[in-house]
């Protein structure tokens, strides 16, 4: 298990409440940690990681692991109670025996869970990447429940139980959580957990299925069956009645995520829209896709619209995926760019801007745009060149962030400026300007404050904007958005 990290307080403790000023054994929640634990202190200063805690309560815990600088504890009881408990949403939410671990933050009101992701956003930024925002963008947020339109679902056949059990871990656990609800996936898909475990129970192949992915478009929801062997005659009958009763779309998975294909072919295709640009998106189920389609939707029009592309302008896409930016950068652009490390997506992205390209007849037609697959994560100035100078940038880098793009962009800055140390630059720079304007969506404020870093401090550019995107309310996860300008 990684080391806690703490956090700087997102709730002050009150002067009349200061430590030194309990009974003892009780402590001051102050802040909530990356892990949405609440983070107290010990009155001679040792920290302590407390689940099930919140800022600005007064608990008592026990403690099962104890270092030199911190420890960790379980909450055992709490004698003033944060104003923004809430009782959970779901049964299987907790911190008892069992409890399912795809949610930690139920216990806290939705806004003041978008509070403490908004904090983490900003001391991560200051604290490791010494950038402050100019401006705070106000959060998107969108529905608490029901969101989640992708999901990775174990599969457990429990012989000593007489149960198969469909659903995500329990708790820092590899059991599978013994879930008969969840209210984050789509109300039509938690109805349906009960039904899928009863059909795997029907399966000959019930041991050898370790796994369903679910995808979920706008009008279809698939279902990706993991078997470890051959299905049976009898297993692929009763799939097919499955899909009819419940209006889901089946596809197999025998081995890699290369070899997944349709149970039947035909049927309507998997896809989901954009409506703010006339995009429509078709894709893959084991294709990247945002989990939660109602926040995608404000994410890309925020974005495109804080970019602010002209139609004389040239964009890049860095990490363009599926082109869930790309397309509706072309309804914008002169000329659009979309580099992705991924060649099927690449693949995919061309494909999606043919079809979009045909339904645009009559109206206005998306800019050229070209499809590159490379790997973002080895980028050097002399790629950067190579790719030619453009206006803006979108970058929307998986969790490992943009080090080798941020660094390369630095790097031909620092060059440039005759920095002590700097390398020459490379050939073909001169006559290269750098994006006036980048748009950084990130799925770690960790990363990206790293990455904000490089860009301000080397690469000639100001934090002009930045704020939290709640994509996975009720989870710690904290997607983020910010904005930079040449300085």
């Amino acid at each position: 298990m990684s080391e806690p990290k703490e956090l700087s307080p997102s709730f002050e403790p009150t002067e009349q409440n200061s430590q030194g000023d309990l009974p003892e054994g009780w402590l001051q929640v102050q802040s909530m940690d990356l892990d949405a634990q609440g983070v107290a202190r010990k009155p001679d200063g040792k920290v302590v990681f407390i689940d099930g805690a919140l800022p600005s309560e007064l608990v008592t815990a026990n403690t099962h692991r104890k270092k030199n600088n911190w420890e960790q504890a379980s909450l055992v009881a709490i004698h003033r109670e944060s104003s923004q408990r809430v009782r959970p949403g779901c049964p299987h939410f907790g911190l008892h025996a069992g409890a399912c671990g795809g949610c930690k933050m139920q216990h806290l009101h939705v806004a003041a869970q978008v509070a403490v992701k908004q904090r983490v956003l900003e001391d991560n930024l200051w604290h490791l990447g010494k950038v402050k925002a100019e401006t705070l963008l106000r959060p998107i947020e969108g529905p608490a429940w029901g969101y989640r339109f992708r999901a990775r679902l174990a599969v457990r056949h429990v012989i000593k139980k007489g149960t198969v059990l469909v659903g995500f871990h329990e708790r820092k656990s590899r059991y599978v959580a013994d879930m008969v609800q969840c209210p984050v996936l789509p109300p039509h898909v938690d109805a349906m957990l009960m039904p899928l475990r009863a059909l795997i129970a029907s399966l000959d192949a019930r041991d050898t299925c370790p796994q369903i992915e679910l995808a979920c478009g706008d009008t279809v929801t698939a279902l990706v069956l993991r078997h470890l062997e051959p299905l049976s005659a009898g297993d692929i009958a009763q799939l097919r009645a499955f899909a009819a009763k419940h209006g889901v779309q089946w596809w197999l998975q025998p081995k890699g995520p290369d070899t997944v294909k349709l149970l039947d072919e035909g049927g309507e295709q998997l896809s989901y829209a954009l409506p703010d640009f006339g995009i429509t998106m078709p894709f893959k189920p084991t294709d990247f896709t945002q989990v939660n389609p109602h926040i995608n939707r404000v994410l890309v029009s925020r974005a495109l619209r804080l970019l602010d592309v002209q139609k004389s302008e040239r964009v890049i896409d860095w990490f363009c995926g599926l082109g869930n930016f790309t397309l509706p950068l072309a309804t914008q652009a002169r000329e659009v760019l979309g580099i992705e490390g991924s060649e099927a997506l690449v693949a995919r992205s061309r494909e999606n801007y043919a079809i979009n390209q045909a339904a645009a007849q009559g109206q206005r037609p998306l800019a050229a745009t070209e499809f590159v697959a490379r790997n973002l994560f080895e980028m050097t100035p002399e790629m950067l060149v190579a790719d030619g100078a453009a206006d803006k940038w979108l970058v929307d880098p998986p969790r490992e962030g943009a080090f080798a793009l941020a660094k390369a962009l630095a790097d031909i800055e620092q060059a440039r400026i005759g920095a002590e140390g700097a390398d020459p630059l490379p050939a073909g720079a001169e006559g290269w300007t750098p994006p006036q304007r980048i748009v950084y969506v990130s799925c770690n404020p960790a990363t990206l404050a790293r990455d904000a870093g490089l860009l301000v401090h080397l690469a000639g550019y100001k934090c002009t904007a930045a704020g939290m995107v709640n994509m996975f309310p009720h989870t710690a996860h904290v997607e983020s958005m910010a904005v930079f300008e040449r300085a």
